[in-house]
Parts: structure tokens; C-alpha cells; sequence
């Protein structure tokens, strides 16, 4: 009698070990399975939404890394008007620009005043920015921003052969003149409204220093930071040779920098 009994020891603790071994597998199990996907952000309805597009010219800048790292952190997208002799000698950030979901645009390849080039010169300046554009980023500029806001008949027609839109701007930062943060945070929110298109230059270390602070506020004033394809409302593109926004605008606000200020080269090199 007490021989069987041992002999059915060792399968009782073979059973209890089992059962012990499946209870501990089944959290395991619970742990491993697969999660939910992130839900996508659904796109920013400016018909509905306040937004606001901030526009960059002049760059690439030096400072521009620094002012993408900003824009990513607080979930803001911008439009960058890019002079082609910089997109050429730092690809990287135009390649980051059009990777984040960023627009581009055409500044020129070297920043002349396209009133006193020739209609020859005009085109070569932008043609040669949309290679190096597309050349550093995969995919061409999609309107240009002429060189100090100025432009003219022969301009628009140019513009309109290569099949893109011109773009301004209805609110500046005047960071070029100031290079000041506190001048520049009060200049944008001055100029900030609903569907505005704001000037600003990521070569000036002041303006990419001050966009943390200046990014909260619009962010807490109700505003969306978007690109300026993303103002448009139903679907709508821009036409070739469109200007946009509306040109009749104050001229303090239209002012570009004069040419001896205008120096990014200055400034970075």
C-alpha cells in the first residue's frame, strides 16, 4: 500500500508543475499582444480652423536645423522660399524641409531684383533654383517668391510658363531690419491674423532663437500653423502666374530688405 502511494508522488507533482507552468504562461501570452496602431492626426481644416502660414525666405540658413528641430516640437508646418545657391550647398536641410511635410518655394537662385535682369535671366535664375531644389529634395519648388516682393508683367508671365503661382506675403516680421526677439514676437503678433501670410528669414539668429516663445502664443491665441497650400480651402490650387495673396497690401508690410541689408552671405559666410 505504501509502495503505490509513492509511486503516484512523482505524477501529482509532474501535474501540479504543469498547471503551474500553464497559470504563469497566460500573463506572458496577455503581454504580447499586438497594439493598437497610433491614430493618425486628421488634417487641419482652415475653412473651419484659424490658421496662419509663417513663410521663411533667403534659406537655407545656417540657423535652419535649429528652427526645423522648433517647428517639429510643436507641431507646426511652415513654407520655405529657398534661394537655390544655399539648397545647393545644404541639400540636408532641404531634404529634412520636404521629409516633415513642409512646402517649398523659388527665391531665386542668387536674390537679383528681377526688374533690372533680362526676361533670359529671370528664367535661368528659377530654373536653376528648381533643379537644385528638386535635386536636394526629390521634388520641385511649387511657386515662386520673387526676390524683395517685386515683380512685374514680364515676371508673371515667366511664372505662368513654368506653370507656377506667385506668392507674397500680407505680414512681415521685419526681422531683417530689427534682429531683435522682442522686436520680432511683437511684429508677428501684430501682424498675425486669421488666413495671414507672414515674412520671416531663417538666416536671422534672432527670429529662430524667439520661435519657441512666438509658436506658444499663436498656438494660444486659437491659431494653426500651416503651410500656405493648406490655406486653400476646397481643394483649390493656385493658377500659374497667380499672385497671392492679394498684392494690394501696405508697403511697410511688402518691404523686403534693401539690398546692402539683404546679406544672408554676410551673415553665414
Amino acid at each position: 500500500m505504501a509502495r503505490h502511494q509513492r509511486a503516484r508522488l512523482p505524477l501529482a507533482v509532474a501535474l501540479a508543475g504543469a498547471l503551474a507552468g500553464m497559470g504563469a504562461a497566460a500573463p506572458a501570452a496577455h503581454a504580447e499582444a499586438p497594439k493598437k496602431p497610433p491614430k493618425k492626426e486628421s488634417k487641419v481644416d482652415c475653412a473651419k480652423a484659424k490658421c496662419l502660414a509663417l513663410t521663411f525666405d533667403d534659406g537655407p540658413g545656417k540657423y535652419a536645423g535649429k528652427l526645423l528641430d522648433t517647428l517639429k516640437k510643436y507641431d507646426a508646418k511652415a513654407t520655405f522660399f529657398l534661394e537655390g545657391q544655399y539648397a545647393k550647398s545644404r541639400p540636408e536641410f532641404v531634404k529634412r524641409m520636404a521629409k516633415e511635410g513642409h512646402d517649398l518655394g523659388n527665391h531665386s537662385y542668387k536674390h537679383p531684383k528681377f526688374r533690372e535682369i533680362t526676361d533670359q535671366e529671370i528664367s535661368e535664375e528659377l530654373t536653376s533654383t528648381q533643379e537644385a531644389v528638386k535635386k536636394a529634395a526629390g521634388r520641385s519648388p511649387t511657386m515662386i517668391r520673387p526676390p524683395y516682393g517685386e515683380f512685374d508683367p514680364r515676371t508673371v508671365r515667366i511664372a505662368a510658363q513654368m506653370g507656377l503661382p506667385l506668392v507674397l506675403w500680407n505680414g512681415g516680421s521685419r526681422d531683417w531690419a530689427t534682429k531683435n526677439e522682442t522686436a520680432i514676437y511683437k511684429e508677428v503678433l501684430r501682424s498675425a491674423k486669421r488666413d495671414g501670410v507672414i515674412l520671416m528669414h531663417d538666416w536671422v539668429q534672432q527670429t529662430v532663437t524667439v520661435m519657441p516663445k512666438l509658436l506658444k502664443e499663436l498656438k494660444r491665441q486659437g491659431y494653426h500653423l500651416v503651410t500656405v497650400t493648406s490655406l486653400l480651402r476646397d481643394g483649390r490650387k493656385l493658377e500659374p502666374g497667380e499672385v497671392y495673396p492679394d498684392p494690394k497690401v501696405k508697403q511697410e508690410d511688402l518691404e523686403s530688405p534693401p539690398e546692402d541689408m539683404q546679406s544672408p552671405e554676410d551673415e553665414e559666410f
